[in-house]
């Protein structure tokens, strides 16, 4: 369950089930430049407040 704290932190598998979307999906996006992400070791890392600010960006870059 994930909780709506704006300091919680996301793995890939905890995005890609917020997101519904494929883990592969999310590294395709982390390639491109296009996810707001941080590394922790080799493994990235997702602030779900960047996440959901992200998304608004996209909601409203796709309603123009």
């Amino acid at each position: 369950m994930i909780n709506n704290d704006s300091s919680h932190v996301l793995t890939v598998k905890e995005l890609s089930d917020y997101l519904k979307v494929h883990p592969s999906t999310i590294y395709r996006q982390l390639k491109r430049g296009r996810l707001p992400a941080f590394k922790v070791g080799s493994d990235w890392r997702f602030n779900i407040e960047s996440i959901d600010r992200w998304r608004m960006e996209q909601d409203t870059f796709q309603a123009i």
